[in-house]
């Protein structure tokens, strides 16, 4: 069973109601949409004219032996297939316009939202589908609303028309025609049903393969150490085949449709050939009418056929559409409280009041945590791997809300406070410091631009920072690559706490993996600059390194996510409990070592 959320458990949606909510993005542009069917239905006439010339130059002037119109009938054909190529261009511009707009306007909502969604809803979806549901799907929209939309209507226009036409023609002739195109429209729905479930899978399938290259792509350095390529390139392989049997579900779908189109229109204009001949010889009929009912009838199968493809495109786009609705009908778990007010003053006490937290069901990753820290006060948390020492990072931080009991900053509890508030005055460190394509000034302050470059400059010399940076090509203008490639670890651990620096929160947490696995002077720079952050401020430290943690005001030990240890190092020492265990076992480990 997959850890992330399987998107083909979605239920179906009504085209009708999808077609609706797509219609919202749609009538902003209601202005050249208006143009673009007025335009439509111009196409719509004009296309209908030169075969009706072609039937005037058979039955007055070929018919009779006649030629003197012809120069004039030919150029009044060439006229209106300029003109409905004209107009067909101008439709086209205009339905490209607003496809455009509609994709900048419903990714920028997709991508709004995705920014306010709760860490949780992360943890259940992988980076390759939201970014398939970001790029792919609303590309698929865009090509229905300026390509095919525009084809669909315009064939449905003429297809109307042409009935019309043909019943006035001759209504015997239109009357053997509707008894094939009524079972057609049948088949139609069936194939319509078909393609949808087919579509669905192929997007599925998509979104699994981008979520898939993703992880891989990103742990490349880990599937080359432990030799991973084979068993990878099978799991992939797995994923790539229901990708190709999905695409053949799509493309046997459409090759069975028309087809059947085409089958359909044989065998019309077979019965119509018969017996409009029949009526010819018989006078009761003229030629041009019998050669001008073929033809409106052969144009009447052709946009028929031409909607098989363009079906096929509108069902993508209706499964496509369906995707990014499920993520926009997902609402924020955490969100901020309607009366929601930021302190005052930020003195920096923190409790946690007899706390439950589990991020599945009742597995429970704390248990009535119940601690409080003073103002300005220097914690350690320490304890076991899967202890709880992060998850109290992140709860503080409200990333995600305790089930039972309650967390306060200065006597208020964080769900009475707003997040983006919250974040501000609460600095985080983290284990793995993100570092974006940009440069060094605008990976500091996050191009926040009430941090002046001054402000930036100094948070980077009070961090010892200031060294490195001023040595690169640029300094505080250089161009950092991807996830810091052009940094080394302990630089990227540099920019962090530079980061945190300039913000200047109340309430500073540090990870200590933070400063693990660095050369001992970068080490030594960054523990300097860490002691200059902390100075006048709550500081809270999640510590598996029990030697960065002496000189701390307090230390708290977690087991299974309760509180089993409170004191100073010396206390716990003496106290022979789970820290004096964890300090005898971590140092009598770095004795053997060394």
């Amino acid at each position: 069973m997959s850890f992330y959320d399987d998107e083909s458990a979605i239920g179906k949606v009504y085209d009708r109601r999808i077609a609706a909510r797509l219609g919202r993005y749609v009538r902003p542009y209601a202005t050249p949409l208006v143009i673009a069917g007025l335009l439509m239905i111009a196409v719509a006439g004009l296309e209908l004219v030169p075969t009706l010339i072609v039937r005037h130059a058979i039955d007055q002037q070929i018919g009779k032996g006649r030629t003197d119109s012809l120069p004039a009938l030919a150029a009044w054909y060439i006229v209106a297939l300029l003109t409905s190529f004209v107009i067909r261009y101008g439709q086209a511009y205009l339905m490209a316009w607003v496809g455009q707009r509609v994709v900048m306007d419903m990714r920028n909502e997709l991508f709004c939202h995705l920014q306010r969604m709760s860490i949780a809803f992360f943890d259940r979806n992988p980076v390759g589908r939201l970014v398939v549901r970001l790029i792919g799907d609303v590309q698929q929209i865009e090509a229905v609303i300026s390509q095919g939309l525009v084809q669909i209507l315009t064939n449905l226009l003429m297809v109307s028309a042409i009935i019309i036409v043909l019943f006035v023609l001759d209504w015997r002739l239109a009357t053997i025609m509707t008894f094939f195109v009524v079972p057609l429209i049948w088949l139609v729905k069936i194939f319509a049903a078909a393609q949808r479930d087919a579509f669905r899978d192929q997007r599925v399938w998509i979104a699994r393969i981008n979520a898939y290259l993703n992880e891989m792509i990103s742990g490349v350095t880990v599937v080359q150490l432990f030799n991973r390529q084979a068993r990878n390139q099978a799991h992939f392989d797995g994923r790539n085949r229901g990708s190709l049997d999905a695409n053949l579900r799509v493309l046997f779908w459409y090759a069975v449709f028309e087809p059947t189109v085409v089958l359909f229109g044989a065998f019309t204009t077979g019965a119509i050939l018969w017996y409009g001949g029949v009526r010819v010889a018989d006078d009761a009929l003229t030629l041009g009418t019998l050669v001008a009912f073929i033809a409106y009838m052969q144009r009447f199968f052709w946009p028929i056929r031409e909607l098989a493809e363009r079906y096929t495109m509108l069902q993508g786009a209706m499964a496509s559409a369906e995707r990014i609705f499920g993520i926009l009908d997902q609402s924020e778990e955490v969100i901020d409280a309607p009366d929601a007010q930021p302190l005052a003053e930020v003195r920096g006490a923190i409790r946690f009041d007899h706390v439950w937290f589990a991020y599945q069901d009742e597995h429970w990753v704390l248990r009535g945590l119940d601690v409080s820290i003073a103002p300005g006060e220097k914690v350690a948390i320490v304890g076991a791997t899967g202890a709880g020492k992060s998850t109290m990072m992140s709860l503080l931080s409200r990333f995600y809300d305790v089930q039972q009991g309650d967390i306060l900053v200065d006597g208020v509890s964080v769900r009475a406070l707003p997040q983006r508030w919250l974040r501000r005055h609460v600095g985080i460190m983290l284990q793995d410091p993100w570092i974006y394509t940009d440069s060094v000034t605008e990976n500091i302050r996050l191009r926040d631009t009430s941090i002046s470059l001054d402000q930036v400059r100094a948070a980077a010399r009070a961090v010892g920072a200031d060294r490195f940076i001023e040595a690169l090509p640029g300094q505080y203008e250089a161009l950092l690559a991807e996830r810091g490639a052009n940094l080394s670890t302990g630089q990227k651990q540099l920019i962090a706490l530079a980061r945190v620096a300039a913000f200047n929160p109340e309430i500073v947490l540090v990870m200590d993996e933070a400063t693990a696995s660095i050369d001992p002077e970068t080490e030594a720079t960054i523990q300097r600059g860490l002691a200059k952050v902390m100075v006048g401020r709550t500081a809270v430290i999640i510590a598996h390194r029990l030697n960065t943690i002496r000189a701390v005001d307090r230390i708290l030990v977690l087991h299974h996510g309760e509180l089993v240890e409170d004191g100073t190092h010396e206390e716990l020492l003496a106290n022979g409990g789970v820290y004096a265990r964890l300090h005898e076992l971590q140092f009598k480990d770095q004795g053997a070592r060394a």
